[in-house]
């Protein structure tokens, strides 16, 4: 994907992959994912859903016939509109982790959707089969508190 597709520096992100999921709470009701990049940081998420957390997985393991309402309207929306998800950018916004989710229309015009949870745009990351990058500087801080 060129540079200029997109508004901002793709080069302030870095690719990474689900690596693990699970929850925080033996009820399920906290998830859990830990992202690692193409560098092989681990970069654990927490505090969010664990319904999200549950179709995460699923979504990783092929089973996409039973979303959830709100994951089914971006797909209904997508697909009236001939729209493809390319990506989804994690960043944090105060103390929180947000993302922008980047879709694409058959005009190759980009459409950005800004600051939604980031484990929503995971999900429908791993639904679409899109690529999910990190912004750098939530590695760099994760470097640091390791002590690299």
């Amino acid at each position: 994907m060129s540079d200029n597709l997109f508004a901002g520096d793709d080069s302030d992100y870095v690719e990474a992959r689900i690596n693990n999921i699970g929850f925080l709470d033996t009820m399920g009701l906290e998830g859990a994912i830990v992202l690692k990049s193409i560098d092989g940081i681990d970069f654990p998420i927490v505090a969010f859903s664990g319904e999200v957390a549950q179709h995460i997985a699923l979504f990783q393991q092929g089973k996409k016939n039973d979303i959830p309402t709100i994951y089914n309207l971006v797909e209904e929306i997508a697909v009236m509109h001939d729209l493809l998800l390319l990506e989804v950018r994690i960043y944090q916004s105060d103390s929180v982790l947000r993302s922008n989710l980047y879709f694409q229309n058959r005009k190759k015009e980009i459409l950005i959707l800004r600051n939604y949870r980031a484990s929503d745009a995971i999900a429908l990351a791993a639904y679409y089969d899109a690529p999910i990058k990190l912004r750098k500087t939530l590695l760099e801080k994760k470097d640091n508190e390791r002590g690299v």
